[in-house]
């Protein structure tokens, strides 16, 4: 049995197969996911569980060289724009935020490895990581 990290083996497997410059999306419950795409839905109840929550758990367990935002988020969420640049900033201080129109962030979600669905109800809580090459974060 797995001792720390993500616990669920559909993420833990995507995870460990990405290599640099992969792509994967953590979207609210109502993202739309395209078929072509790997979906994993965590979504119980509205706002179970958060996107920060996911997006703290998945960040934990990969490292990040940039991140894509919803240009949209700035005007109809920028709390949860705030949140995730904080966290964002703790976790990879030298990750370069990224911003897109809403429909070319849904057409990116194609060449992700799989978009995580939660149960995130506010506007534009969606993201799409860019994995990092981990040993050239090591110091």
């Amino acid at each position: 049995m797995k001792r720390n990290g993500i616990l669920n083996s559909s993420i833990s497997s995507v995870l460990s197969s990405m290599g640099h410059t992969d792509l994967i999306c953590i979207g609210d419950c109502g993202l739309p996911i395209p078929d072509e795409t790997k979906r994993i839905d965590l979504a119980l109840r509205f706002n179970i569980p958060s996107f920060l929550e996911t997006l703290d758990a998945v960040t934990d367990d990969m490292a990040v060289e940039s991140y894509i935002l919803a240009e949209e988020i700035k005007d109809q969420n920028p709390e949860m724009m705030e949140s995730i640049r904080t966290m964002m900033n703790k976790k990879f201080p030298n990750a370069v935020e990224c911003f897109t129109s809403h429909e070319n962030l849904k057409e990116q979600t194609k060449t992700c490895k799989a978009v995580i669905r939660t149960g995130e109800i506010t506007a534009f809580s969606n993201i799409i990581l860019v994995s990092a090459c981990i040993f050239a974060t090591q110091g």
